[in-house]
This record gives structure tokens, C-alpha cells and sequence, in this order.
């Protein structure tokens, strides 16, 4: 069995839990060390086994992820628990391929516009650049996986409506550039189930043997419709965060992420077992409303609780 095999089943869904890096993109306080790495061993004791922990980019900018080399280290001590980074030059692959983090994933836009607004660079840059990943990766040691995540893929904050056909070129560009799975990205909520099938089907034929993975955002309420319809055409990666933190900077009024709580209360009532405990994983909201109290926490679980009469722990 393959790495990807062992940490990405093909025989079922695995859930990311991105809060602690797309989920702080945009707070005005951000939680101490101690609290992320509490974060990371209260998820894990629920049960949660993927975890987005940061951004190897400048501290002077993202302040909110200088500590990722510690949240990194309390990933790895855990057993069968996998850290994600994002990195999107090559001094910042150099340092993630340094703190040992088993998955570093780099971003590509959708749009050419947004790739220039956003990145400062042509698509074609970005592709070389993800192609350079993955040579440093087969050089490195412990040769982490690689992602490349294709932002504003169903939905351009700049240009509108982008081509499917376009997104499935760039996805077949990075499947030719090596890397191990790609990740198609609502990066503004813009899509509905229709759309978001269609292109995950097409996607995941495309793609083989390797996973694909949907990130998906909540601004006008489609997430998990989005994400039950990505289920249903076979995708078996899909990202959330926390009480729906994040959000997009080119997306004015964004709610965020889609809310990792109901995500797994959606793949458990589709017959997809997570082995993740609700009860115990909403408890975990407690540490966000601590450390940042003024950030607004969404969640139909958290709110309702579970069918039956149960009482989530934590609102």
C-alpha cells in the first residue's frame, strides 16, 4: 500500500480539519501555542486525524503562524495523525520540508486575473513552482505528500464564472507536475450541488487512481449541500473548519469555511463512518471562544444538537 493509500483510504472519507490554518486567515486575535496545540489533542482525542496546522509564510505578515513548527511537532507526536502545511515559495518548502510535516500543499488560481491580483504571477509560474514542490519533495528525506489546491475553481471573485474545462486542464497540469492529489476550492462560496457535481465527477475521473479533495466555503449557505453533492460523485477528501472559521480576503462578507461539525454529522448520516465523536469535537469550540472570543462560531450541531434528545457539549 502506498503512503497516499495509508493516510488518504480509497475505501473511505477523510475529513480535514482546516481551522487552524484557513480558519485564522482573517481573526483579529488569534490563539496562544498553548491553545492550538490543546486545539490539535482535544480534536485528536475526538478523533480527528487530518489536520491543516499553518502557513510556512512570512511572520512579519502572518503572525498568526509563527508558531507553526510547534503545532507541526504536536501533530507528529500524535499516532496516525497527519499535519498539512501550506507553502507557496521556496524558502517556504525548504522550511517545511525542515519541521518534518507530512503534507505541504501549495495553491494555484482558477483565473489568470486572479492569479496576477493574488499571487503576483502567471498560472504558468504557479505550475513551475509546483513542479519545483515536488522535485524538492523526491529529494527530501521523508518526502511528505504534495496537494495542489485550485483556488476560485467554481467562482472567480474577479472574472465570475470559470470554465469546468479550464479547471480540469490546470488539474491535469498538476497531476503531469507530480503531485499526489489535487483539491478543487469554492474559495468564495460561489457554487451550488449542481455545479460542485458536475465537476467533482469529471475531476475524479480525471485524476485515476489518485484522490481528489473538495474545500469548500459557506458564504451563501450552499456548504454542505456542496459537500453532500462532491459524496455523491465520489470524491472522499473534504476540508472544514471548526465552527465555519475563516474566510476569504477577496470575498467581502464571507462566512468562511464549511462547518466542520456538520460536515461529519453529513458524511455519518450518509452511511460514511468517520470514527470522529460529535459530542467530544463540538466540546472543542470551547477553546475558540476563550482565545478569541469576539470571532463568530456558526454550526446548525453545535446550535441544535444531535437528533434524539442528545445535548451538544458545547455551543
Amino acid at each position: 500500500m502506498s503512503r497516499i493509500e495509508t493516510i488518504y483510504p480509497a475505501d473511505r472519507v477523510s475529513l480535514r480539519e482546516v481551522g487552524l490554518r484557513d480558519g485564522l486567515q482573517l481573526v483579529k486575535k488569534f490563539p496562544s501555542t498553548e491553545a492550538k496545540q490543546r486545539w490539535v489533542r482535544e480534536e485528536y482525542a475526538a478523533g480527528v486525524r487530518h489536520f491543516e496546522v499553518g502557513s510556512f509564510l512570512p511572520a512579519r505578515t502572518f503572525p498568526q503562524f509563527v508558531d507553526v513548527r510547534d503545532v507541526v511537532a504536536t501533530v507528529a507526536s500524535l499516532p496516525a495523525a497527519h499535519g498539512i502545511a501550506l507553502a507557496l515559495n521556496e524558502r517556504g518548502v525548504n522550511e517545511a520540508l525542515d519541521s518534518g510535516v507530512g503534507e505541504i500543499a501549495s495553491v494555484i488560481s482558477a483565473t489568470e486575473e486572479h492569479s496576477q491580483a493574488n499571487a503576483h504571477r502567471s498560472r504558468d509560474s504557479a505550475i513551475a513552482n509546483i513542479k519545483r514542490l515536488c522535485e524538492m519533495r523526491d529529494a527530501s528525506a521523508h518526502r511528505p505528500l504534495v496537494n495542489a489546491a485550485i483556488s476560485m475553481a467554481l467562482g472567480c471573485s474577479i472574472t465570475g464564472a470559470v470554465s469546468p474545462a479550464e479547471v480540469l486542464r490546470l488539474v491535469d497540469k498538476c497531476l503531469e507536475a507530480g503531485v499526489d492529489f489535487v483539491a478543487i476550492a469554492d474559495t468564495v462560496g460561489y457554487a451550488g450541488p449542481k455545479q460542485v457535481a458536475e465537476l467533482t465527477r469529471a475531476a475524479v475521473k480525471l485524476s485515476g487512481s489518485k484522490p481528489i479533495c473538495i474545500h469548500l466555503h459557506d458564504t451563501r449557505g450552499m456548504g454542505i449541500a456542496n459537500a453532500s453533492a462532491a459524496l455523491d460523485e465520489g470524491a472522499r477528501i473534504l476540508d472544514g473548519s471548526l465552527g465555519g472559521l475563516g474566510g476569504c480576503p477577496f470575498a467581502p462578507g464571507a462566512t468562511g469555511n464549511v462547518v466542520f461539525e456538520d460536515l461529519v454529522f453529513l458524511c455519518e448520516s450518509k452511511g460514511f463512518a468517520t470514527g470522529i465523536d460529535l459530542d467530544q469535537l463540538i466540546a472543542v469550540r470551547k477553546i475558540l471562544r476563550e482565545e478569541m472570543p469576539n470571532e463568530q462560531l456558526y454550526g446548525g450541531l453545535a446550535r441544535a444538537g444531535l437528533p434524539g434528545g442528545r445535548t451538544a457539549k458545547a455551543a
